[in-house]
């Protein structure tokens, strides 16, 4: 069963309530799915920024943060590192990726989200708590989402679901 008929009656707000681990995959969700090829052969990808205190912010409410990528690329290594976030690489079954680390935490997959932008992400969007993609995910994968960025992947979708998250998990304003 995925996590859509699971937990259908859950508002998006109650989901994030009970995360404690987002995941995210890397191509795509922190790039704007470009990327530039040097004739040595190196390459360089397109980041946003702001990305990093919408992280640090997660972090501070408990919220742990994984990135899982098919590749194995110097620059996921080197921008993960610069975000202080756990990052797995060369995983040809990213569901199973996820799970063990799901796993080693102690966690269940009932209180991870995952964000998605590709076909290579499904089996890990179907089987979370709250399944996020990026505005501009494929096609075959928005309909597997209960939220869509409305920024698009490398401009700032990462940081949005960061403040979503703050939002809902703020303590209520005292009048």
């Amino acid at each position: 069963m995925d996590s859509a008929t699971m937990f259908e009656t859950r508002s998006i707000e109650e989901r994030i309530r009970e995360i404690r681990l987002v995941v995210f995959d890397f191509d795509g969700v922190f790039t704007d799915n470009m990327v530039y090829v040097f004739e040595d052969g190196r390459e360089a990808v397109r980041c946003f920024r702001g990305d990093g205190i919408g992280l640090q912010r997660l972090e501070q409410r408990g919220i742990a943060t994984l990135i899982i990528s098919t590749e194995t690329n110097p620059v996921v290594s080197a921008r993960s590192r610069k975000l202080g976030i756990r990052c797995l690489q060369g995983c040809k079954d990213k569901r199973a990726a996820l799970e063990t680390s799901v796993q080693e935490m102690g966690l269940s997959l009932t209180q991870v989200a995952f964000v998605g932008n590709d076909i290579n992400d499904l089996p890990c969007l179907m089987c979370v708590m709250l399944p996020i993609v990026v505005q501009d995910a494929h096609p075959d994968v928005i309909p597997h989402a209960l939220y869509q960025t409305k920024v698009r992947g490398g401009q700032g979708a990462v940081r949005e679901i960061c403040d979503l998250f703050e939002r809902v998990l703020a303590p209520p304003q005292r009048e």
